[in-house]
Parts: C-alpha cells; sequence; structure tokens
C-alpha cells in the first residue's frame, strides 16, 4: 500500500499568501524557488513519521468511566467518574483523590472545561496521577473546572455553573471548582488542582478547605494542560493539612520532563505537622488588606486568626511590601499575552522550552478552537483579543516588563521573608460573590470570573508556595487565610497551617 505524506509542500500562493503576512515582497519566480527549498527540507518531517515517539507510562488498568447525571452531581462539580485504583499499599492507600480536568488520565476524557476540547481523551497519564497510583491512592474521576481555567470564579464551565456547597447561587471559585466542592462535601479525600493565578486557593477559600499552591517548580507539571510555564502550579487540595502534606510528599519532585523545574529542592513536608510554630515570626502583610474590594470583615476575621498564633508562641508582627500592590499588574502583563502565546496560539505547548510535548493534546486542540472559536469563552477571547493587541502593537514590551518585574517582585517578598518565617493576608479580599444570571452584562460576566485575584496572582508571579486555610464563617460562607513561605519551604506553611487548624473548629471562629 502507498504510502501518502502527511506533511505537503505549500503551494505557490500559500507561499506568496505567507510572504504577503510578514511584509515581504516575493514575485512568483522567487515563490517557485522557495517552493523547491521547502520542498526539499520537508523530507526531514516526512522521515519524523517513521519513528515513535517516546509516551509518558500509563501503569495501571482504567475503564473510561460515565458522565455523571444531574442527580448524581448536584453542584455540577463532576465532569467524568473513573475508578483508577493504584498499588495495594503505601501513604495513600485508602484515599479516594479527584483530578482537576486539566491533568492527563490516560483513557479517560478530559475537556478542561472547554467545549472546543469535548471527546478528547488523552494517551498519556501525568505524572502526578502516576506518583498518586504508586503511592496507593485511587484516583476517582476528574473534576470540572472554568473554560480553560481563565477564570476565578466557577461560572465559565461548559458543563454548567460550579455551585458553593455553602449556599445556593454563590461562586465555589476557580479555577478548580469542582475538585474543592468534592472535598468539601466529602466525594473525595484530596485532590490535585491548578494555579495560574490563585485557581487552588481561590476555590479553597470559597469553600472552606485547605488548598496549597507549592512553591513554582516543585511538584512537575508534565502531561497538565498549560496557560502560562512561568505562571503554571499544580498542588494537593483536602479537608485537612496531614492529607495536604502526605499528597505534597508523594507529588513534589523533579521528573526529568518539566523545565519549570530547575534546581527544585524537596522537604520532608509530612514531618513538619505537629511541630507547632513556637519560635516562629509571623509577619501580616499591611498590602494584603484594605483592597478597594476588599469586604471589611475578610480583613476582621484574618487578623483576628492571625493573632491566635501568639497563644501558640509565635511572634506576630505587621509588615510591608510596597511592590505586593503591583503584583496583579505584573501579573496581568504576563499572563494575557503568556496565554495568548502558548494556550492559543501555541496550541497549549508552545515551542523553545525543552520537556515533554503532548502532541495528542495539541493537535486535538489546535484544530477544535481553530474550526470552533465562537466557542471560547468571554474571558479567553478577552485574553485573546488583547493579547494580540498587545503583540502587534507594542512587541511584547510589556510581557517582557512583566516578567523583569516579577523578579523584583520576588525579592521583596525574599527580603522581608528573611525578617519573618511566613507572612499572612486574606486569600480573597471578599467571600464568595453570587454567580451571574445568564442574562447578565459581558461587563459582569468578566467581573465576577476575575475579580478576586489581589492576593494570590502575585504569589504566582514570585513562585512561592501558599495555602489557604480556613479561618471563619460569615452569612454561611467560608473565610479563608493565606500562609506564604520562603521559596522551597512548603513544609514551614504546612507546619504552621496545621498549627492552627488544631486550635479547633474554624467554622466557630
Amino acid at each position: 500500500m502507498a504510502k501518502f505524506p502527511t506533511v505537503r509542500t505549500p503551494t505557490v500562493e500559500e507561499i506568496l499568501d505567507i510572504a504577503d503576512s510578514y511584509g515581504l515582497s516575493i514575485s512568483i519566480d522567487e515563490a517557485e524557488s522557495y517552493q523547491g527549498l521547502m520542498g526539499g527540507v520537508i523530507q526531514s518531517y516526512h522521515r519524523l513519521d517513521d519513528l515513535v515517539e517516546p509516551k509518558l507510562p500509563v501503569k495501571y488498568p482504567r475503564t473510561p468511566g460515565y458522565r455523571p447525571s444531574a442527580e448524581e452531581n448536584p453542584y455540577n462539580a463532576w465532569y467524568f467518574k473513573s475508578e483508577v485504583k493504584g498499588k495495594a499499599k503505601g501513604p495513600l492507600a485508602g484515599k479516594k483523590v479527584v483530578l482537576k480536568d486539566n491533568i492527563c488520565l490516560s483513557g479517560v476524557p478530559m475537556m478542561n472545561g472547554a467545549s472546543v476540547l469535548e471527546g478528547f481523551v488523552p494517551d498519556i497519564d501525568a505524572t502526578i496521577v502516576t506518583r498518586i497510583l504508586d503511592a496507593g491512592g485511587t484516583i476517582i474521576g476528574k473534576a470540572a473546572n472554568t473554560y480553560l481555567c481563565f477564570d476565578g470564579g466557577s461560572a465559565t464551565t461548559a458543563t454548567g455553573m460550579v455551585e458553593n456547597p455553602h449556599k445556593k447561587g454563590y461562586s465555589s471559585g476557580g479555577s478548580s471548582a469542582g475538585c474543592a466542592v468534592l472535598i468539601s462535601i466529602g466525594e473525595a479525600d484530596m485532590g490535585m488542582g491548578g494555579d495560574q493565578g490563585g485557581s487552588i486557593r481561590m476555590p479553597a477559600g470559597w469553600t472552606g478547605i485547605y488548598g496549597h499552591k507549592p512553591t513554582h517548580g516543585l511538584v512537575p507539571y508534565t502531561g497538565v494542560f498549560p496557560i502560562e510555564q512561568t505562571l503554571d502550579h499544580t498542588g494537593p487540595m483536602a479537608n485537612n493539612v496531614t492529607d495536604i502534606a502526605t499528597l505534597l510528599q508523594v507529588v513534589a519532585g523533579s521528573d526529568s520532563h518539566d523545565p519549570r523545574q530547575i534546581g527544585t529542592k524537596t522537604q520532608n513536608y509530612v514531618k513538619a505537622l505537629n511541630k507547632g510554630v513556637k519560635g516562629m515570626t509571623i509577619g501580616l502583610l499591611k498590602e494584603g488588606f484594605g483592597h478597594a474590594n476588599s469586604q471589611k470583615v475578610v480583613d476582621q476575621k484574618v487578623k483576628a486568626a492571625a493573632e491566635k498564633f501568639k497563644k501558640l508562641g509565635a511572634k506576630v508582627k505587621h509588615v510591608s511590601v510596597p511592590m505586593h500592590l503591583y503584583g496583579l499588574d505584573i501579573w496581568t502583563a504576563i499572563a494575557i499575552e503568556g496565554a495568548t502565546e502558548l494556550m492559543l496560539k501555541g496550541n497549549s505547548m508552545g515551542t523553545n522550552w525543552e520537556g515533554y510535548y503532548n502532541t495528542s493534546m495539541m493537535d486535538a486542540y489546535a484544530h477544535a478552537w481553530r474550526e470552533r472559536p465562537d466557542d471560547l469563552s468571554i474571558t479567553v477571547k478577552n485574553v485573546m483579543m488583547l493579547g494580540e493587541y498587545m503583540n502587534q502593537n507594542y512587541h511584547g514590551h510589556y510581557y517582557a516588563k512583566g516578567q523583569n518585574l516579577s523578579r523584583k517582585l520576588r525579592d521583596s517578598y525574599d527580603k522581608i521573608l528573611q525578617d519573618v518565617d511566613l507572612l499572612v493576608m486574606p486569600t480573597l479580599p471578599m467571600q464568595a460573590t453570587k454567580l451571574p444570571a445568564p442574562d447578565c452584562s459581558m461587563e459582569e460576566y468578566v467581573d465576577v470570573a476575575l475579580n478576586m485575584l489581589n492576593n494570590t496572582a502575585p504569589f504566582d508571579c514570585s513562585g512561592h508556595p501558599g495555602m489557604n486555610v480556613p479561618c471563619g464563617m460569615n452569612n454561611g460562607l467560608p473565610i479563608g487565610m493565606m500562609i506564604v513561605g520562603k521559596r522551597y519551604d512548603d513544609a514551614s506553611v504546612i507546619q504552621a497551617a496545621h498549627a492552627f487548624e488544631k486550635i479547633g473548629n474554624w467554622k466557630k471562629m
């Protein structure tokens, strides 16, 4: 049977169109010459088709599972249920683990909250999946998340808005909304979320669970749908700090496939439990309070929670990092242009980095969103158009400036963390907001998706670890305190969070 090449040589007309798009003036004769030159080079692409690329391993049997009914899924928190059992013994034995639906689980559908990706079935297991199963965990399925993860609320999920289990009609936060809800209601013991602007910590804050964004690069992102490499984090979510520490212990450490992991340093996170905070100095970050959209009750509850560390033997003092107030602006420049280039134009993988490329996901996603661009969410369309505008008119200047300033931001936190062991502030400036009405304006829709990033997004830029710790209730909705530590000192964050957890029932604080 004849073999047909998968890459064809461009036509003369296509070459002329490409030249025109770059402002090149070439004749038809020149285009024909370029066609011949390109045809010779394309032979290398044909030879690549004879080679089999390496795939991440799939070690444990599973079935595709099923999409749960509305009766089985009252909060719209599930995307797919599928049981994958790991080893019989290990630190996660007996634990039910749910995955955010941007994490590849071979043989089980994945849509990353996006209608354009529905029908895609990964053929690999993400590194963190294999580590969870090797540690004895049982993966129970995929939790719904917002559209391509670009939403701090829970309204843009293609399968339906994810409801807050504490109060009907309110947001559960995003983008790891489903994970937070399923853990909150006890259907899962723990989960793996993703965080580029706060997407682990924010839903944890609004649903009253613990959510830890690790130090950037501590946990391999291999096999997880990215947004922007310098902002990408994946980390544990659970109903208690012990499970956070145990899961982090399992998934942390380099896998040699992820360039985000340069200089990764691990600790014993389980041993950090029960150490207490005696002798620690905890800094109450001035700039983390009193934002224009801050609720007074949130600021008050978090300050009162921080004061409790004194009774545990820690010193608590007020500290200031003025650069924190620019953190969201720095994040915006990086996220908008970076996501446009990597998540959209780069078909989720981009170029110019050394790591594992998920080619089957690239292929599926590249065709899907280009064939149906109108199906993208309003938040993603806004990012795409603004990012392209910035690129066309300012040619990456502000992305580059944002990256340079992110190092200055990181250094500002590092400097204050020489004087204190940890920083404390509200995870979110406000409690969970109402889900938008179906007929709301575009402006309201985007606002409720992105109006809560003040304190979380800066630490995605700086890479410092941060955990949401539930610290109170008001009007039936949780309030979260964020504890931030030195880079690669996730253990101290866990240590303090566990000490606070043992004080008593946070719902009565």
